[in-house]
């Protein structure tokens, strides 16, 4: 699955783990999602989009 976290992460000037601190996972865990390697659970999903104030499905795309 395709996303665009890593975009939307440095619009906002925003690291890795500053995104991971504020959604409650490693920063590990947000490299995983931002490289394909690790599909986030949907409350994840969720939250991500909320914080970026996105739907999800303008975040993550299968494509």
């Amino acid at each position: 699955m395709e996303n665009r976290i890593r975009d939307l992460r440095a619009e906002t000037g925003m690291s890795q783990r500053e995104l991971a601190e504020t959604l409650g996972v490693s920063r590990q865990t947000v490299n995983s999602i931002e490289t394909g390697r690790y599909d986030p659970s949907l409350p994840l999903a969720i939250a991500i989009a909320r914080y970026f104030h996105r739907p999800v499905e303008e975040i993550f795309h299968t494509d």
